[in-house]
Order: structure tokens, then sequence, then C-alpha cells
């Protein structure tokens, strides 16, 4: 295939050659050489003409041969009708097609060019309706044309009516037209017999050009009946030979006789130009062109010789032509004319042969002129002086207004897409008439009659797929492709046509992006957003009669109802901008703006439905089928979770789920309709379900960011019955429809997760659930001719049972997970793959932790004594299995954070089971036991590895700190176990307190008593009590002791250590005031221990003071209890209501008496023993300093006993007076030597 050549702009002649467009068509078999714009300048009125060849199939120009004088050309040359060497394969042809352009010519062209159909050019059209058309006001011969808009282009075809009543009368079609035109412009029509000097002319036309070409040598016969020559000039095409018309659609090729036949022989029989199958198979982008190679030749080919884009002033236009073009010596191409010398030429003539060597850029004509057949002389004229030939003048400006006008008035009239116009001015009348066929055609019993229907409608098909094809498409542009294909399916008869319209359908579903969010369209006016139409009703209002007053809709002639708009006189035609378009540019057509997800999913689910129905209704095997009616709901088949089995019944229909989809990957076939695997029907109905699939999802997605579960579960269900019936239909699963499964799948888990922590509105759920719309029915009836579509009914039933949805939640992640594994996908989408798998952690978490909490809740109900239950040792078990593969999940895609969560809880659960193991045996006898001292250590063991895991606090500070709190718990409550519960018949007492005192120092470890943070208080409590227990222990350990003074020494100093720190901490909390005095009194019971194992009386002297120290530190606490006290006092009167639950926990009466009570008798003893030791001392020595003491104590004893005597006295009055006999100790220095 050769390049076309392009060349020159818009400047004064011999512009220079360079290269340009592509050849599109096959059949091209040589390039035409370079074609050249020019600029002509006639009488001061400059005319721009510019010619671009897209498409030439001619092959190299053939130099002509100048005849000699007196040459006959009535006589037959040797070569004549002969294919000639010098033409190439093309034959004939380029000398000119005898027949008329077939009558969608224009439509060939526009499949062939279709970039520029509807956006760059104005009009596509044969060059010899162009000339026609622009010859109008010179020419008293009828004009009847077929117009049609695309966009902003125009296609102009001759229709011609002789032949079409011809045609009429023979098979009934296009009786309407007939009636139409009879009753209102020519009621007698008959047939015009083309007279003996027209095939004359004809002959002679046809012999001089064989002569021009030299032909000699070897001639070959024509495989078919000559196509002869046709001469450019206007009187000679008006009558040559009827072009072949289709049939209204798909009929059977008839066979029409030509009516007319040449000189040399009948013309042969033609079939009806009949469109055949649409071919919408969906390729890679799911769009594709409507024809393949081998149907573009019935009756919708591009057959010009060459195609030509050809810009004249402003107006752009791609048309064909077959005009013969010559070379050779000087002349890089002429034109080649014959004339009778007899006959002038004429302005029709003149005009005729300028147009055509300008659209062809032609730089010279070169006319032959004979008399009678016998060859006189030639004459070589310049395009640019054509216009002022003798007897053929006529202004080059007057044909550009001429062009303009016409072109403005089309514009402005034929402002609907899909409508077929008719352009028709009557055999010498000078008023030209515009009827909207279309219009006409529905007022008749049968609307689709009307034959170019069918290539209006494929051009606007294939005008949107080409649209849609283009990768860096602005979304812009969908408006106008929406309208194409609205336009297109509103052409069409379903019944006839279901292929294009399931097609058409299918791509206005792909217009709405589902996968991206919704963007703003730039829209300026909303009025037009829905209409149907590319135009609204004010767009197509005529224009003001001042402006253009031939624009006429009186109704002054009859025959003026019926027309859409009419030019009164030819002559207006030559005003400059008489006729101003108001439609030089395509209006926007507005995509429709939908406000939510929903909405914009609807739109294309309808359109879905439309597609669906148009591919079921051409599938004949309907009576095979079940009935059922698509208005009435398919019942939702809802089961009791007993009859089902639970999630056992899960694992078998697993198991059967990965069955069916190890089977895809082998290409099993079942559908139930009986679609041919590899039929339009199936290709079609697959992306069909796969974009329903698509929408539910998108549907589904939205209604779970809303919190609307039940309605989301009814939406996925609807995307995975999609999918199913899709699988049974797929020959050969694709990954990416493998990857929206498993998305599906996962949104599936997500949502009943989400149900089952939403369980409190369930019934709110289940009316969501089972509501469905028309639409839904319509769609899934269409699903269920192919598929039972309960291929994944375990996963989108709505359950009342928690553990039930939890298990299909998992199972949903589960098989969404090993989809995955089946092809590549994993390593292809590794985000979707670490999101599944999170997902399964975290269900198997969740899964983990009910179990868990079933089992405590056994616990709690089991009597004390029994020993752990088999249920409650299978739910462990459930419960752990859970706990390991979710940490397994999390690992696998380096999730430390929540694998460290996972063993925390893995830790809980050990603590549980321990607990289970403490309640075994009788209470008085209790010890602690081995089984729980494993499960301390098993729960410890998965703290650390949590630990571990998050390797340091950086990574996650909350997690860090809660899982060091449970491991500090977890040593902690060992510790104390052992301690209170001391397993004395298993070992020995110094071993049980070695362990003991690890456990609590671990525990110590792990508690952060220095972080700023919620926990603080709890760290601080938990610390002091660890001290407090410790010291407690070491007490003891010193009471019970004997020999060994070292280690006696240890213990003592280890005691004293943990008392202090336990009071340091406990000082710092403001809501342990009893725990606070407590330590205190055992450390003056530590003190009187002390005391009675010194003989001397100063180091008495010196514990006790130490101990009244002690004392008088215990203020603190009994200021913080007196706080509390005033507190609750004061509460009642203010208020009623019970104390806010933020507030701190009420204090223990019971426990303040009791130690109220001890302190008094211990402060009454140490005073006591105080005053005796001092007045001992007394006697022996004399010092001023322990006078004082002694009589401070005194007078404090001495309060104290009658504080103590008043039984009536209140807790607060007897803290009062502790408090200030504690002041008192505190200035008087009582323990103070």
């Amino acid at each position: 295939m050769g390049d076309s050549k392009e060349a020159g702009a818009e400047c004064p002649p011999a512009g220079a050659a360079a290269r340009g467009g592509l050849s599109l068509l096959s059949q091209g078999e040589s390039e035409e050489p370079s074609a050249q714009g020019s600029a002509l300048f006639l009488g001061g009125n400059e005319v721009k003409s510019r010619a671009v060849v897209k498409y030439s199939s001619a092959p190299p120009r053939t130099a002509f041969a100048r005849l000699e004088e007196k040459t006959d050309l009535k006589l037959p040359p040797a070569n004549w009708l002969r294919e000639s060497a010098k033409l190439g394969p093309a034959g004939t042809t380029i000398l000119g097609n005898s027949k008329k352009s077939k009558p969608f010519s224009s439509f060939g062209m526009a499949y062939d060019f279709i970039d520029s159909v509807g956006n760059d050019v104005d009009v596509v059209s044969d060059s010899e309706n162009i000339k026609k058309l622009l010859k109008i006001p010179y020419s008293k011969s009828h004009v009847s044309m077929a117009v049609h808009r695309i966009g902003r282009t125009l296609l102009l075809d001759e229709l011609d009516i002789q032949e079409l009543f011809m045609r009429s009368s023979q098979t009934g079609d296009w009786t309407w037209l007939k009636e139409f035109y009879q009753r209102l412009i020519d009621q007698k029509w008959q047939r015009k017999k083309k007279s003996k000097e027209h095939w004359y002319q004809k002959a002679i036309l046809s012999k001089f050009l064989y002569y021009s070409i030299n032909g000699d040598g070897a001639a070959q016969p024509v495989p078919s009946t000559a196509e002869q020559p046709e001469s450019s000039s206007s009187d000679q095409t008006n009558d040559s030979d009827g072009a072949s018309w289709p049939a209204p659609f798909e009929m059977p090729s008839s066979v029409s006789e030509d009516p007319s036949a040449s000189s040399q022989g009948s013309e042969p029989l033609e079939p009806s130009y009949i469109v055949g199958h649409v071919a919408s198979a969906p390729k890679e982008q799911n769009l594709t062109t409507l024809f393949n190679d081998g149907e573009n030749s019935q009756g919708l080919k591009n057959d010009f010789v060459r195609n030509i884009l050809w810009t004249f002033e402003d107006i752009h236009m791609l048309v064909g032509s077959n005009m013969p073009i010559f070379g050779g010596g000087r002349y890089p191409a002429v034109s080649l004319r014959l004339r009778d010398n007899n006959k002038p030429i004429n302005v029709l003539t003149g005009i005729d042969y300028w147009l055509d060597n300008l659209i062809c850029n032609v730089p010279e004509l070169v006319m032959c002129f004979h008399v009678n057949g016998i060859v006189q002389k030639y004459e070589m004229i310049k395009t640019e002086e054509i216009p002022n030939l003798e007897n053929s003048n006529f202004s080059t400006k007057v044909i550009k207004d001429i062009a303009q006008n016409i072109l403005s008035f089309l514009k402005s009239n034929c402002t609907k897409e899909g409508h077929t116009y008719w352009l028709f001015k009557a055999s010498g009348s000078d008023i030209v008439k515009l009827y909207d066929l279309t219009t006409l055609c529905e007022e008749t019993e049968d609307k689709y009659q009307n034959p170019f229907t069918m290539p209006v409608a494929i051009l606007l098909y294939k005008v949107a797929c080409n649209m849609m094809m283009k990768k860096n498409q602005n979304k812009k542009h969908y408006g106008t492709i929406r309208t194409l294909l609205l336009n297109c399916v509103k052409l069409l008869d379903k019944s006839r046509h279901p292929q294009i319209i399931a097609s058409a359908n299918y791509m206005l579903s792909e217009l709405f992006q589902l996968d991206e969010p919704k963007k703003e369209e730039s829209s300026e006016s909303p009025l037009n957003e829905n209409s149907d139409e590319s135009y609204s009703e004010e767009e197509e209002e005529m224009p003001d009669s001042d402006e253009n007053g031939s624009y006429s809709t009186s109704s002054d002639p009859s025959d003026d109802n019926k027309a859409v708009a009419i030019i009164k006189s030819v002559g207006e035609l030559s005003v400059p901008e008489k006729y101003k378009s108001i439609h030089q540019i395509r209006p926007s057509c507005t995509f429709p703006v939908c406000h939510d997800t929903e909405e914009r999913c609807r739109l294309v689910l309808s359109y879905v439905l439309e597609g669906l129905k148009s591919v079921d209704s051409s599938i004949k095997k309907e009576s095979d089928l079940p009935a059922a009616d698509p208005n009435t709901p398919i019942p939702l088949k809802y089961e009791d979770e007993s009859t089902r089995g639970g999630p056992e019944g899960l694992e078998k229909q697993m198991a059967l789920f990965l069955d069916k989809m190890g089977s895809l990957q082998k290409g099993n076939y079942s559908s139930q309709s009986g679609m041919i695997p590899g039929s339009w029907q199936h290709k079609m109905k697959l992306q069909l379900i796969l974009k329903s699939s698509k929408a539910y999802y998108v549907l589904s997605d939205a209604a779970m960011s809303l919190q609307k579960y039940g309605r989301a579960l009814r939406y996925i269900k609807l995307a995975l019955q999609s999918h199913d019936t899709y699988c049974c239909l797929c020959t050969n699963m694709l990954s990416e429809v493998l990857l929206f499964l498993s998305q599906y799948l996962t949104l599936c888990g997500d949502i009943q997760l989400m149900l089952a922590q939403n369980a409190n509105n369930r019934a709110a759920h289940l009316e969501e659930f089972n509501y469905q719309t028309k639409e839904d029915q319509e769609i899934l009836h269409s699903l269920h001719r192919e598929s039972s579509c309960q291929g994944f009914a375990w996963a989108t039933d709505l359950s009342t049972d928690l553990e039930s949805q939890l298990s299909v939640s998992c199972k949903c992640y589960e098989a969404a997970n090993e989809i995955l594994q089946f092809s590549d996908l994993k390593s292809q989408n590794p985000e979707h793959y670490v999101q599944v798998l999170k997902r399964m952690g975290n269900i198997r978490n969740e899964m983990g932790v009910f179990y868990m909490n079933q089992a405590a809740a056994l616990q709690s109900e089991r009597v004390v004594s029994k020993s752990v239950s088999t249920a409650e040792q299978q739910l462990w078990k459930k419960s752990f299995s859970c706990f390991e593969k979710g940490i397994h999940n999390f690992e696998s895609i380096d999730d430390a954070t929540n694998a460290a969560l996972l063993l925390c809880n893995t830790g809980r659960l050990m603590r549980i089971c321990a607990q289970a193991h403490c309640g075994a045996g009788d209470e008085f006898k209790r010890e602690f036991s081995p089984e729980e001292g494993l499960y301390y250590n098993k729960a410890v063991d998965y703290y650390l590895k949590a630990l571990r895991s998050l390797g340091t606090r950086d990574i996650h500070p909350a997690v860090w700190d809660s899982v060091n709190w449970e491991l500090s718990t977890t040593y902690f409550t060992m510790a104390t176990l052992q301690q209170d519960y001391a397993p004395l018949s298993r070992k020995a007492q110094e071993q049980i307190e070695k362990e003991v005192s690890e456990a609590m120092m671990k525990s110590l470890k792990y508690c952060d008593v220095d972080s700023v943070s919620a926990r603080q208080p709890l760290c601080q409590y938990r610390a002091a009590t660890i001290h407090h227990r410790l010291a407690s222990m070491y007490h003891s350990c010193l009471r019970n002791q004997v020999g060994d003074e070292h280690l006696r020494k240890q213990h003592r100093v280890l005691a004293d250590l943990h008392y202090s720190k336990a009071v340091k901490l406990f000082q710092l909390l403001k809501d342990a005031p009893c725990e606070l005095l407590r330590v205190q009194l055992e450390r003056v019971a530590f003190a009187e221990f002390q005391m009675t194992s010194q003989n001397s009386n100063v180091g008495k002297l010196k514990t006790l003071s130490g101990a009244l120290d002690i004392m008088v530190r215990t203020k603190h606490a009994f200021q913080l209890i007196r706080k509390e006290l005033v507190e609750e006092f004061d509460q009642p009167k203010s208020d009623e209501s019970p104390p806010a639950a933020d507030s701190s926990p009420s204090l223990n009466r019971e426990e303040v008496i009791k130690l109220l009570s001890i302190f008094e008798s211990r402060l009454s003893f140490l005073l006591l023993q105080s005053i005796k030791l001092l007045s001992s001392t007394k006697k022996k020595t004399s010092n001023t300093d322990e006078d004082g003491v002694l009589k401070t104590n005194k007078q404090i004893y001495s309060q104290l006993l009658r504080a103590t005597a008043n039984k009536n006295a209140t807790l607060l009055e007897r803290i009062d007076v502790l408090l200030h006999l504690l002041d008192q100790l505190a200035r008087g220095g009582g323990g103070v030597q």
C-alpha cells in the first residue's frame, strides 16, 4: 500500500509537494502523484482551495496520446474495453465508472475515514453531488439528494427517485414515498427514457479515452461487462445508468434488472446492497468496529478511485472522485475532455471542469475538439483560466457564496442525527425544498421502511466506536458518544437488529466509569442533561426571518406543509451570507451528571439490561427453557442454620467451590440456553454480565460505606450471581476476571463481618436484603437462563447466628485467597493479596476471641470444684487454631503489629486455660497446681514472642505498652497465686519464696511506672502492691526463721527496702489511702518485732522513735480518707443521684474502721512504751529534751485514751482527733531523740 501525498497550502500555484496522510484501504495498488494546493485570484476575488489525497487506488499516471487530426472516433480502437497493462489491474475503472455512485457511497467513505466523521469534516460526498449542488442557481435540472447528519458532518447521497419508484412497482417498498411524491410534487410522473444521442456521446467519449492511452499490445478480455467511462459534463451525468437500491434491512439478496442498456450490450444483473451480519464481538477494549473486511463490500464499499480531503474556503469536504487524470511530458497532471466543436462551452460545463480540477488538484485542462466524431484540434487551458473562457464566464466568488449558503442551509435544518433528510428541486423549478423522510416514514405502518436507516445507524455506531477506542479520549466527548449511541438504538428495530442494539447498550454502559470516583462534569448548563437528542428544541428554532427570509414555515402552497425548510428562489444562494449557519459547530452533548455512585451504577445496569434483553431475544431456544416471568421475584432461598449444618456445611460448599474454580482453568462450558460458544450472543452476554457484576460490586461497596449492610449483602449477592453465570459461560477465564471475583469475595467477607458485629439491627438489615427492584429481577431472570446462580449461595446468605456469620466471612476471605493462588495473581496484585491476608488474620482473630469468650462464659458458669469440661477444651482448641492461623497470615506479610496483637490474645487464652484449672479441688486444701504453672508459663512465652515480634517500642507504642502490661499481669498473677496458695506438698518453702520473688521482680520489670499515660496509675498501684507483698513475705520469713543470722539480716534489709518503696508509690496515688495505711501499720509491726529482740533501752527507744515517726507519716493517708468521707457526706445533700461513673471508687468503711482501731491500739501501745522507757531513763540521767518529749507523749496518750473511751464518736470525729494528735506528736517531736 503506497503512501498518498499531501502538498501545498493556501498560497499561489506551484506549492511544494510533501508527504502526508495515510492510505486507509487495502485495495489501493499504487500511489497518486503529489497533490498540489492552489489559491486562485480572479478579478480581485480570491478563492482558497486546498486538496489532499487521503487515498488513491490509481496506478501511476499514463501519458495521454495526442490523436492525429481527422482521427475517426466512431471507429473502436484495438484496445477498447480491454484491460491494459499500462493501466494495471484497476482496468477500465481509472477511466471513470459507467454507473452512478452507489446510493451509500458517502457511507463507504465515512466508514474508511471514521476519524474525520462528526468532527473535522463538514461534508462527505461524491464529487458529482458536490458539483450538482454548486450548479443549482445555474441549472434547470432536478436535484434529489439524501442528507444525513453525524455530529457536525453532513453525508450527501444521490436519491434517484426514478429508480426508487421502479423498485417500488416491483417489490412494494418505498410505496409511502411514491404516494407522497405523487400527491405533493408530481402527480403524473413517468420514467424518462435516455436519448440515442446520449448513448452516442458516451460511446464516442469511451473510444476517445481508449485511443488517448495509446493502447497497443496484447489486449485481454475484460472479465465482466465493460464499465464505460463517464463524461463529467452536467448534460451527460444527469441521466446516467441507474444505481441499484437496497432492500430495507436484511432481506434475501434480490436481483433488480438495470432498466437501461448500453449501446454495446446490456448491463449485468446486480444484487441489491444489503447489510450483512454485524460483528460486534468485543476485543481488547471490549469495543470494535462493526464490519470486517468481507462485509465492507456488501453495498457499503468505498469504491472511488481516490478520496480527497478538499478545503474550499472554510468548508472541509471528504470527496470521492473517479475522474481520469493523465500525465507525461511537461505536464505533471492534466484532465482530458472531449468537446463537440459545434457546441460552445456553456457555464455549467465550465463550472464542472473547474470544480473537477480544483477537487483533484489538477493544474491544467486539455480539450480535444471533434466534429461528428472526427478529431479537429487540441487546446490546453490552465485551471485558473477556466472561469474566464468565452461563453463560460462565471465568478468563483459566487460559487464560494453558493457553497457556503447551501452548507449553512443544510446545517441549520438537518439537525437530528439519525434522520434522513431529502433535498429536492424539481426540474425547471426555482424552489428547493428539504423534507424529513424519517418523520414521514414514521407516519406509515412500518416505520422501518427507510433503507437509509441501517447504514445511518451503523455509521452512528462506528463513529461512537471510534471515539471510544481512542485511549487519549477526553471524557468531555462522552456526551457526544452517548448521543450517537442513543440515536443509533432509537433508529433500529429491536427484533431485527438485536446485535447492534446489544453492542450499543454495552458501549453506553462503558461510558460510566465504575472504578473511578465521580468527577464533576464541566457543563455550563444542565438543561439538556438527559436529552436523547443531540440538540435542544431551542437550537432547532428557525432563525430570524429578516436575516433569512427564505426559511418558510408558511402553509400557503399545499406542498409546504411537509417541508422542513424551503429556499424560495435559487437566486438567493448567490447572495453572500444569505443563509448564515447557526450550526457551524456541533453543540456540546451534555453527559448526564450522576449525583452519586448509586445513580451511576443504576444507569449502567439499565443499559446492561437492555443489552441482555436484545441478546436473549435473539436466542431461539426459548421453548427449551423453564418458563419464568421476569415480573415475578425469584425467591431467596432461606435456610435455617440448624438444617444447613453451620460451619461444617460450609466446609463442603467451599470444597465444591474450589473444585469448580479448578475446572474453570480447564475451560468447561455449560450454558442452559443453548448459546454457541464464540457466537456474538455468547461474547456479548459475557461482557454484559461482567459489567453488571462490576456495577453491583460498586453498589455494594457504596452501601457498605453507608453502613447499610443488608443492602450491601443483596448487591454483592447479585454481583456474585452475575459472576457465577459468567463462569458457566466462559470458555477461557481471564486472570482479570478472577481478580474481580477475589475482590467480590473480599467485600462479601467484610459485609458478613460487619453484620456479625451489628447484630442489634438485624431486622432492618434483613428487610434491606430481601428487597428487590424490577430491574434487578429482570437481570436475574436473564442470568437464570444460563445458570442456577447458586455457586456462591454459601457466601451470601443472611444468617442469624453469630458463629455462622463469622465462619462465612472467614470462608469468603479464604476463597478470595485461594483464587489468588490459581494463577500468578498473587504477584501481579500484591496490594490486594496483602489486604486479603490482613482480613484473614483479622477474621481469625475475631473468631478466636469469640471462642475464647465462649470458653470463659462456660468457665464462669461451672461449679468451682468441678473439673474442666470437654466443651471448654474444644473451644480452647478452636480458639487456639484461629489465633495460630491468624498469626501465620500476619507473619507472611510482615505485619509485626497485628501478629503481636494475636500473640497477645493467645497469651490471654493460655491464662483463661490456667484459670480454668485453678477451680478444681477443695478451696481449703487449694494449692497452685502444675497445670496452672504450665499455662501461665505458656502465656508468658506468647507475650515474650509478641515483644520480639514488635522489636522496639517505637514501632507501635500503644501495642508495646499493652503487651508489657499483660506480661506484667501474668507474672504478678502467677506470683500471687503461688504466694497465697503455696504448693507446699510439692516444694520447699524456700523454693516457693524464691520463685515468688523472681516472678514479682519480673512483673516489676515489665511494669512501667515512669511513662506518663492513662495506665500510669495502674502501673504505680501494681508496683506498690508488689513491693508490699515482697516486704510482707520477707517480714514473714524473718518471724518464722531461726538460725543463719546472715540470712535474717538480709531479709530484714529487703523487708525494710520494699516497705519504703511501697509507701513511696502508694503516696503518689490519691485513691489508695487504706493500702498506704496498711503498709505503714505493717512497718510499725515490723519495728515492734525488731524491738522484741533488743536488750538495751537506748536501742528500744530508738526503734520506738522510728515507729512513732512512721505513725506521724500516716497523716497523709488519714487526710485522704477524711476528704473522701466529707465528699460522701456532702453528696446526698446536693444530689440524690448516685456518684458519677468516673469518680474514684467509694471508701470501704469497714476496712477503714478496722484499720483505724488497729492504728489507735498501736499508737496507744507505742506511746505507753515510750513513756515507760523515758520515765526509767529520767531517773538515771537528767535531760531537758527528754523531759519535753515525755510530757508531750503523756498528754497525747491521755487524749487518745479519752477519745477511744468515747464509743459514740463518729468515724469522721475519730479521724479528726487522730489528725490533731499526730499534729501534736509531730510538733512535740515525740519520736525524735
